[in-house]
């Protein structure tokens, strides 16, 4: 996807626009994987190895794909030491931070709803008698 709008300002960021910075950004967080890898970084450095242990069912690649997204869009800062063999570190940058309090917000809403959400979900998918 190409992003017409580049300006960045509070008041282009519309995401109803197609076209939308705001919507390309939130497209791109609002991703199971990036908002788990956002969660495990938290406010440690972290290796991709241990990124990759810690998640489950994360692919390699998948991995890869979500680092350099958040890396590119300032959300993750990428160091890399030169040792053999290469070690790769992972931080959250500030506005990593800011985007883990509302992580940390969606985690505390999924704690604290998790049985009303079964409950709905197994009315819902109950067979219907009549």
């Amino acid at each position: 996807m190409v992003t017409k709008q580049l300006s960045g300002t509070a008041a282009d960021a519309d995401l109803t626009r197609a076209d939308s910075l705001a919507r390309e950004i939130f497209s791109d967080v609002a991703n199971k994987w990036a908002l788990l890898i956002i969660e495990m970084i938290g406010d440690r450095t972290r290796r991709f190895t241990e990124l990759r242990n810690d998640i489950e069912g994360i692919s390699h690649k998948m991995l890869t794909q979500n680092l350099r997204m958040l890396e590119r869009n300032g959300l993750v800062e990428r160091t890399v030491h030169p040792t053999v063999p290469p070690r790769v570190d992972y931080t959250l940058t500030e506005a990593g931070h800011g985007l883990r309090a509302t992580v940390d917000g969606m985690c505390d809403w999924t704690h604290r709803f998790l049985g009303h959400i079964e409950d709905s979900r197994r009315r819902f998918d109950a067979p219907v008698n009549g």
